[in-house]
This record gives C-alpha cells, structure tokens and sequence, in this order.
C-alpha cells in the first residue's frame, strides 16, 4: 500500500503544490502526509503527535525571553515524561513489584525518534538564543514521514533550513531517479535478505525462550542468521528513509557505514546508528563531562550512556544488559588504546564483531534465561548434531558428532535447511565484508544491485505469504 498508494499520491501531489501554489503549500501538503502516514497504524495516537508538536514548537518560542531556562526545563521534563510513561512507566512498576497496576499501555510508533529531535531542537535553540522556524518548518522537522517511525535522528541545524530553502520542483526527475534507487535497494535489503534471514535466527532464539537445548549448529546458526537481519533490517531501512527524503529535496545525514568491517569498538558505534550515537554523545556523554574528569568519572559517564543508549531500544533488563555490555567493551578499549599493546592485523576485526555479535545474544533473547540456554548452545555444552544425511556423505563425522533426522531448530527443520543456511549467510556476510556502503557505491554498482535484486524484492513485496515488520519499529 506504502509502495504503489501513498508514495505517488504524496510525491505526485507535492509537485502539484510547488507548482501552482508555491512552496508553503508544499510544506502543508507533506506535512498533512506526514500525519495521515502516522495516522495508518493507529489513528487514535495521532493525537498525541500533533500535541507533542504543538507543545514543544511554543516551548521554543519561548527560550529567548528572561526565564528562557525555566522554560527548557519544563520542556525537557515534558518530552522525558512523556517518554517515560508509553515506553518506561509498565517496566518500573514491575520493578516495584506491581505488574499490571497500569493496565496496558500501547507504545506510540517513533516516540523515541520525535521525542529525542525535540528535546535536540529545545536545546539547541535555547544555546543559540533564538527560535528558527515557521511552524510548518518545524511540523515538517519532526513529522516527515521518511524518518518519523525509526529516524534518523536528524539535527534541527542540518534540516529546518533545507525546508526553508527547499524549491519542490528543482531538479525533480534527477532527485526521483536518484532517490528512488537507494529506496528500492534499501527495499531489497529488507525484504530479500533480512526477511529471509529472519526465517534461521527466529526458530533458535524461539527454542531458547522454551528452554529447549540448542546444538552448537543450530546456536551458531541463529546467532550469525540475527547478525545478519538485524543489520541488513537497520541497513535497508536507513537507505530507504535517505532514498525517501532525497526524492522531496531534502538530504538526511548517513545513518550507518559498514559497521561490520569496524576495527574495534569505537569505530562500530561511529558506524551503526550514527545518529543516535551522535545524540548520545552530544546531549549526555559531553554534557556529563565526557572524558574531561579523572579516570573512574570517565568509566561512569560512558557506562550510564551505554546503558541509557541500551534502554532507549526497549523497557527491559535484557537491553539494559546489551547497553552495558557495549560499555564495557569501550571501557576496555580505552585502557587498551593508552597501552603498548598491539594486536596482529585483524585481530582487532575479529575481536570486534566477536564481541558484538556476543551481546545481540541477550538484545535479542526473550530474557535471561534464554539468553543462557542460547549461550550454552553456542559454548557447545549441548553437543553437535548434523542431519543423518551428511553423516552419511561424511561417516569420519560420527567421531564428533552425532547423528539425527533433522535439527530441529535451524529453519523449517528439513534436511536441505542446513545447505540452505550456509548459503544464505555466505551471501550475507559477504555483503556486509566485502562490499562497500550503500552511500559509498558508485551510481553504476548501485544499479547494478538494484537488478540482481529486482524481481527477488518484486517477488516478496507483492506474494510474499506475510511481511516482517522493521526491527526498529519496536523501539
């Protein structure tokens, strides 16, 4: 419906507006869009939107008087409450021992991502003194529908003046052409390879959550399957959304760079979700001193962003656990950096995606317990299987491991699963290792990609038998 009802509706009907009713109608016309796209999944949140818009857009316009940072303060407190109480309020009352003392509380679409522009841009116009923007400007700042559901986090000085400048109808035909191919391989990244990655990580984090032993195959398949979708689900959209925005003329900022072929842990959190990385360090790491103080201030500040970066994707333990996992390995890395030590080539590579691929285990593990029967499976603790048909091929496996029907939790549990996992993830990880960022590819192998890709994305788009949903929707 997005693909061949809202998205030629809304461009064609934008162009009509920059044409016979000038560019503040345009404005009007996407951001009216931007609403009814948020509107789709649930019409009656849609308030809540619109009240976080106004309510904020009238906070800034009160930052330059005498009590300015009074005002920032009720602002901060307003967007941080409202926050806490769709996304954090259910979670801290079962820490208190009072589980379903609030009922249900439905968890808006992107209020992570229009929360954390606004409270950017309250603070940003505070420092600067001034308010910049119209409210239609600023409606469109925090409302446009490429980025409203799972960012970027776009800065208020990179994107309020584009709209202030933006000529809907220059250059139109070379923005669609140009903008339309990064959306439609974004496209291809989720549907054909997240998707079906899906299909292999899904099945051993399910029988973790039963408690049921994985084999070490099966483990190790899942494991490598999650880093895959997860990174193909964040890659694909991330390509959509600059796809998205470059078709109307506006230029979003790279979200995510090969973060895979990092060399270590800093370089990976300067690769993956750029934007919220950057948010983190500039609204809270800084500000709380960064790395200015002595040394275990140092170890505190970058501790309480991670796991503060950990709860932000979700209310629970087990993303507090993630958070503080990717810490940790800062904080190592940093003493590591201020020694002699060095690692052979590579090593760092391999530590690296070791390391992150390690703590998706618990990200995305039903809870703890899952998470160690998932990470007993992995340490080989329940054993190696491999289906009877390759023991046949091979019988020197019988001194190593044992022989059965199928694996149960790898796939559809046939016996062509396991052919069809390796293949599957050799595609993947190539893709992610060897080739070059969607941003950093010539127009000519972007293209190219697009046609290899083309009738496979087709295929899933119109008779797949059901969608995914992205994964950062759920944050």
């Amino acid at each position: 419906m997005f693909v061949i009802g809202f998205l030629p509706v809304t461009f064609a009907g934008f162009l009509w507006c920059g044409r016979y009713a000038g560019r503040q109608m345009a404005l009007a016309w996407l951001f009216a869009a931007s609403l009814l796209f948020y509107a789709w999944w649930n019409f009656w949140l849609l308030p809540l939107l619109i009240a976080s818009i106004l309510v904020n857009f009238c906070l800034a316009r009160r930052l330059s008087c005498a009590n300015g940072k009074a005002w920032l303060i009720a602002g901060l407190a307003f967007n941080l409450g409202l926050l806490a109480y769709f996304k954090y309020a259910v979670f801290l009352a079962g820490l208190l021992g009072r589980p379903g003392a609030l009922g249900t509380i439905i968890l808006p679409l992107g209020i992570s991502f229009f929360t954390f522009q606004q409270i950017m841009f309250l603070v940003d116009s505070y420092k600067a003194g001034s308010f910049a923007g119209t409210f239609l400007e600023y409606g469109c700042f925090v409302g446009f529908f490429p980025h409203l559901i799972a960012g970027p986090i776009v800065r208020p000085r990179d994107i309020i003046p584009q709209f202030q400048s933006l000529q809907p109808l220059a250059a139109w035909p070379e923005r669609l052409a140009d903008g339309a191919e990064l959306f439609l391989l974004g496209l291809a990244k989720k549907l054909v390879l997240a998707d079906s990655l899906a299909r292999f990580a899904d099945p051993g984090f399910a029988a973790a959550a039963l408690g049921e032993p994985l084999t070490l195959i099966e483990a190790w398949v899942a494991l490598l399957a999650y880093g895959l979708q997860i990174y193909f689900d964040f890659s694909g959209y991330s390509d959509m959304a600059i796809g998205l925005a470059r078709m109307f003329g506006i230029n979003f900022p790279v979200n995510f760079n090969s973060p895979y072929k990092a060399k270590n842990i800093s370089e990976f959190w300067r690769c993956w979700n750029i934007t919220l990385s950057g948010f983190f360090r500039d609204y809270l790491y800084i500000p709380l001193g960064g790395n200015r103080r002595d040394e275990w201030r140092w170890v505190f500040n970058l501790m309480l962003t991670m796991c503060l970066a950990g709860l932000w994707h979700g209310a629970a333990l087990r993303f507090l656990l993630w958070g503080g996992l990717h810490g940790v390995f800062l904080v190592i890395h940093g003493w590591f950096r201020r020694s002699s030590v060095k690692l052979p080539p590579g090593a760092g590579w391999a530590l690296t995606l070791s390391c992150v691929l390690l703590a998706w285990v618990p990200f995305r593990a039903a809870n703890f317990a899952a998470a160690g029967v998932f990470y007993a499976g992995l340490a080989g603790l329940h054993g190696i299987a491999l289906p009877d048909i390759f023991i046949k091929m091979l019988p020197v496996l019988t001194h190593f491991v044992r022989a059965v029907p199928v694996l149960p939790y790898l796939g559809d549990a046939r016996t062509l699963s396991l052919p069809q996992a390796v293949l599957l993830l050799a595609l993947g990880w190539f893709v992610a290792l060897a080739l070059p960022a969607s941003q950093q590819m010539s127009r000519q192998r972007r293209s190219a990609a697009l046609v290899a890709s083309f009738a496979l994305s087709l295929q899933a788009l119109f008779f797949a038998p059901y969608s995914l949903p992205f994964l950062y929707f759920q944050f």
